[in-house]
């Protein structure tokens, strides 16, 4: 990570809290936010949460992004913490092919068989920005607010303390999805 630009910081009050927010722009010209408290203390809370626009922004009920958003910010107001949003939509296949793999999804393909189909891995995803946002704001050692083994083997060189997991509902419209997260990409739900 050798060309990061890095914003200044500003305030950003939510309906959770207020927050401090610090945009970190990676090489290849995504740009990842950093959300946190006024307090970060020794062990913070951080939730690395990857980019959903369907559900973070939309409110899709096809998958449990925007609730483990809110649920994370919410806790995050009242613990202190950061929310790191890392710009990989779709596990890093991209907002286009993320439609594709649902349409897929919606002619009986599971989220890993569509992403196979369209010739990606089930998960795309790096870690690399991760890591240099939490040396940036000196973090070591922390909770990490996850389901997903893979962010937690994603943070070698950090010390998580403690694994938070988040439990949102199933519904209907997600309940194959999260079997397939739980059951092929062992997701501690």
């Amino acid at each position: 990570m050798t060309s990061i630009e890095i914003s200044q910081v500003a305030t950003l009050p939510t309906k959770y809290g207020s927050f401090n927010i610090q945009v970190f722009k990676d090489e290849k010209e995504k740009e990842h936010m950093a959300i946190f408290t006024d307090d970060l203390c020794d062990t913070p809370v951080i939730r690395i949460h990857s980019e959903c626009l369907t559900g973070d922004v939309m409110g899709s009920v096809k998958c449990d992004c925007g609730e483990q958003l809110d649920y994370a910010l919410a806790l995050i107001a009242k613990e202190g913490g950061m929310v790191i949003y890392h710009r990989q939509e779709g596990r890093n296949i991209g907002l286009l092919n993320k439609v594709n793999a649902y349409a897929l999804q919606d002619k009986g393909f599971d989220t890993i068989e569509a992403n196979h189909q369209l010739g990606f891995k089930a998960d795309e995803r790096t870690y690399e920005i991760v890591e240099f946002i939490l040396k940036y704001f000196g973090i070591d050692k922390l909770k990490l607010l996850t389901n997903n083994p893979k962010k937690i083997e994603s943070l070698g060189k950090i010390e998580i303390v403690e694994r938070v997991p988040i439990q949102i509902a199933s519904n209907p419209h997600n309940e194959a999805y999260l079997a397939v997260k739980k059951n092929q990409m062992g997701h501690m739900l």
